[in-house]
């Protein structure tokens, strides 16, 4: 970790406190598995719908699948984005109280959402809630960095992502943007 640490430079880790928690986990499911252009567009679009703002629970569940297809969303994700609303309007998600839980009691509440799983959870509680210590074992580029810097034959699974990671600790966040980092580019980082 030294060496890429030196290599990257200052931490410019920054937590994303803009808006609300429903907000971004509606962005988080904006963005998942389409280049970040695309879903870039597809955010704006469902803005202008919604008056320039991002929709509130409400207004999702008000409208109709063929106005939130005509933003660019897929079948899919109206669906998820259904689900993320109906758990935020019907309280079983305790929004306002988020900064209060536990790192694995966030990770419950989250992955009860439809489109929502373990890696999306993670990177609400780093990029989110500034949670200091996750290290998000499922994520192809921390594996990868951690095969190129620790010169291992294949990348680690989670279980041997965690034994490598445990001197990080309670940092791990920090070791985890910078391993993304040492990769190149900006990658949402």
């Amino acid at each position: 970790m030294a060496g890429i640490i030196a290599r990257v430079g200052p931490c410019r880790y920054r937590v994303r406190d803009g808006g609300t928690h429903f907000e971004a986990l509606t962005s988080s499911i904006i963005y998942q598995q389409v280049s970040g252009a695309a879903a870039a567009s597809i955010q704006r679009k469902l803005q202008a719908l919604f008056g320039d703002h991002m929709p509130r629970p409400e207004e999702i569940v008000a409208s109709s699948d063929a106005r939130l297809r005509s933003a660019g969303l897929s079948r899919q994700k109206i669906r998820y984005l259904r689900d993320l609303a109906r758990h935020a309007s019907e309280g079983i998600i305790p929004f306002d109280g988020l900064d209060a839980l536990s790192d694995d009691e966030v990770i419950q509440h989250l992955t009860r959402v439809l489109g929502i799983g373990r890696w999306t959870a993670q990177m609400f509680l780093m990029f989110r809630l500034g949670r200091p210590d996750i290290l998000p074992e499922l994520d192809l580029g921390i594996r990868t960095a951690v095969k190129r810097a620790y010169r291992l034959r294949k990348p680690p699974d989670a279980k041997r992502l965690h034994r490598i990671g445990a001197p990080w600790a309670p940092y791990r966040t920090i070791a985890s943007w910078y391993l993304w980092r040492s990769l190149g580019g900006d990658a949402a980082i």
